[in-house]
């Protein structure tokens, strides 16, 4: 159950860090709003690459580490 909520806190936390910088650069940007949602689609895109490779556990999108991952069989398993 612990790591369920993890994942779902994590999923949580990386969707809304997209949606807030998406926003955020098309006001800085001074381009219409609705390019909030391809920009935050963006992010999440490469969020989800440097996941797989480079942080948490590997073949995964998650960040998180692969003891804490949902997505990592139990010991013994």
């Amino acid at each position: 159950m612990q790591r369920l909520v993890l994942d779902i806190a994590e999923r949580s936390a990386w969707t809304g860090a997209q949606a807030a910088l998406g926003v955020a650069a098309v006001g800085v940007a001074d381009i219409p709003v609705w390019w909030a949602a391809p920009i935050a689609l963006m992010l999440a895109s490469a969020k989800s690459w440097v996941a797989g490779r480079l942080v948490g556990r590997a073949g995964t999108a998650s960040t998180l580490p692969a003891t804490k991952d949902p997505a990592t069989p139990p010991m013994g398993a």
